[in-house]
């Protein structure tokens, strides 16, 4: 129920609650972000949705909600944005788009009603919250999420049971999120507000990259600014503001020193083209490398655009490097695919080969299979999200792990390097 902002119209609450948020100390650091993009009152929204830069709020849905639920629905869009939700996880979206709206949400919600113990802001009606999710990131909820829906029993049809009641979504605003059990704290519900999923891949490749920037650099601002204020809102961007070590860098510094051939130079073989102007000097001769393999991370997080993209750059070193063979191994809890390249066919490499399905995520599985069968390759490079079932593996041979979205994984085996997915853009 609306109080003492009951006389004010949808567009002018919702212009007071920014201002409120960006006037509390504690949100010093979210100013930037806030400032991002159109903020607009929409006839024909539900609740409230973001394609990850613009955002729209329900005019009834608004008339409804307190001020306290309002600041709560309006920082709950802008962590969307802050975290680039709907561009760095969109590759959850195509694997599940309900689990992946629940997953958003659950990381946001937490985060919300820790910082709003005075009463500041609090969420409307329907928010996810469940405290085993603390201190988890989007991809982590997502995986535990799918992994107690794989676990639910299914009906005669083949359906799953759960799902029977759960809201689909539709329209041009995306999925709303869903839940089922797992809601503690707020009691069972649905979820708020709407993803623009759609919008956000409406977006122009170099406007999802002005986005990231933009989103980069107002965090990079408010957090300034809430140093020089004394603002406590930095404290969960340190994270964020972490500079990022460039992958291509290390991909091509990492096959260049392993796989490179030795170049090296003999009398036995002289230069003919200068034999004839009677200079004897000694032709060059390069020692062809071996077999390169790309083990590839087949549990569902790693999409066409981050295999493409990270394919593109593979094959720009094997361009120079010229391994004998590129070798692709498709791995979950098992090999499910196993493919040769010559280096005439690089071109089909990048442009041919798609995600292929697979379960669990045991990349001891590419070691037994590599074993087996006597694969013994220059080096490996290992495509993952780093949701690992068991151990790294024990490697005979260089190995690099390339670690999609998971910044907490960390290799006790080989060399790693943690890439985003919005820097694969």
């Amino acid at each position: 129920m609306l109080t003492i902002g009951k006389q004010l119209n949808a567009e002018e609450r919702l212009s007071k609650a920014i201002v409120a948020i960006m006037g509390s100390p504690k949100y010093t650091a979210l100013a930037g972000v806030l400032m991002l993009g159109e903020k607009t009152i929409d006839e024909d929204v539900p609740t409230a949705c973001t394609n990850g830069r613009d955002e729209k709020y329900g005019r009834a849905f608004v008339d409804e909600l307190t001020d306290a639920e309002l600041r709560g629905l309006v920082l709950h869009e802008n962590y969307h944005k802050l975290y680039s939700h709907l561009t760095t996880w969109r590759h959850l979206y195509d694997i599940d788009p309900q689990l992946s709206n629940v997953a958003c949400d659950y990381v946001i919600n937490l985060k919300i009603m820790d910082d709003n113990k005075d009463g500041f802001a609090t969420l409307p009606e329907g928010g996810l919250i469940d405290e085993k999710y603390r201190d988890m990131d989007t991809a982590q909820v997502f995986n535990i999420l799918r992994k107690e829906q794989d676990e639910q029993p299914t009906g005669e049809d083949g359906d799953n049971d759960s799902q029977d009641n759960e809201s689909e979504g539709d329209g041009e605003q995306g999925d709303g999120s869903t839940t089922g059990s797992q809601n503690t704290a707020v009691g069972e519900g649905t979820g708020f507000d709407e993803h623009d999923w759609e919008g956000a891949q409406s977006l122009s490749t170099e406007e999802k990259r002005e986005l990231a920037r933009d989103i980069d650099e107002a965090i990079r601002q408010g957090a300034l600014a809430a140093g020089k204020m004394g603002g406590t809102g930095s404290r969960d961007l340190d994270a964020l503001l972490q500079p990022q070590v460039d992958w291509r860098e290390v991909l091509r510094e990492f096959v260049q020193t392993t796989c490179a051939g030795s170049d090296y130079s003999t009398y036995a073989r002289p230069n003919r083209r200068l034999m004839s102007q009677g200079i004897y000097m000694p032709s060059g001769i390069s020692e062809q490398v071996g077999e390169l393999v790309i083990a590839i991370d087949t549990s569902g997080s790693i999409g066409q655009v981050e295999l493409t993209a990270f394919l593109s750059e593979v094959k720009g070193v094997c361009d120079i490097v010229k391994p004998d063979k590129l070798r692709l191994l498709y791995w979950g809890s098992s090999v499910v695919g196993d493919e040769s390249y010559d280096m005439h066919e690089l071109d089909s490499l990048v442009t041919s080969t798609k995600p292929k399905d697979g379960g669990g995520t045991d990349v001891n599985c590419v070691v037994d299979y590599m074993t087996e069968r006597s694969i013994k390759p220059q080096a490996t490079i290992v495509l993952t999200d780093g949701y690992l079932f068991g151990s790294w593996g024990t490697w005979d041979c260089p190995v690099l792990w390339a670690v999609l979205d998971n910044d907490s994984a960390v290799p006790d085996v080989g060399k790693a390097v943690h890439i985003k997915t919005r820097d694969m853009l």
